[in-house]
């Protein structure tokens, strides 16, 4: 029986604005295929959620997919909506938390939000992946979009999604982390 990876997050793991099939999660599954027959990915992400959206989601998916691991990759639309990040923290270790409690390993993919919202609330934002990854004792990807977020001809019109020619690398990015979370 295959087992399962639970990538819950918001458009940027949903494939917001590619076609069906070309986003990383996707690719991710291809990958696994060539190399691990036995894991299978489900995506539950969903363009525009936030912290709380996940938190509120997260039990049925655990239930319904039984991961060994997560992949959480939510927090971006939080600040794009100034949200608190002390609360978005919160609701990050809250769905470790439940994750690790089903038993699932858990992945945290940081975000970053545009230089636009001022220094201070864009490092505070920041901060919390390494400190949540710290403090709590997972693993995480620095910011997934590093190699593309600034490149134009890899993002979309709107300049906050990455277009299809960025998808292999966010995905490649996201499974060099991967592998050594399932080989603990």
């Amino acid at each position: 029986m295959a087992k399962s990876i639970l990538v819950l997050g918001d458009s940027i793991s949903a494939g917001y604005g590619l076609e069906t099939g070309k986003g990383w999660v996707t690719l991710l599954q291809q990958k696994f295929h060539q190399k691990d027959k036995s894991y299978k990915v489900f995506n539950e992400s969903i363009s525009g959620d936030t912290t709380a959206g996940g938190l509120a989601r997260i039990n049925k998916a655990l239930i319904q997919h039984n991961p060994e691991l997560v992949l959480l990759e939510l927090g971006a639309n939080d600040g794009l909506r100034g949200l608190s990040p002390k609360l978005m923290k919160s609701n990050l270790a809250e769905m470790v938390n439940r994750s690790q409690k089903s038993g699932a390993k858990v992945l945290l993919l940081s975000m970053r939000i545009p230089p636009n919202y001022g220094k201070r609330y864009v490092d505070m934002f920041y901060n919390v992946y390494p400190q949540l990854a710290e403090e709590m004792n997972i693993p995480y990807v620095p910011f997934i979009l590093e190699e593309v977020a600034l490149v134009k001809e890899m993002m979309q019109k709107d300049g906050l999604h990455p277009n299809a020619k960025a998808q292999p690398i966010i995905a490649d990015k996201i499974w060099q982390h991967i592998q050594p979370v399932l080989e603990k």
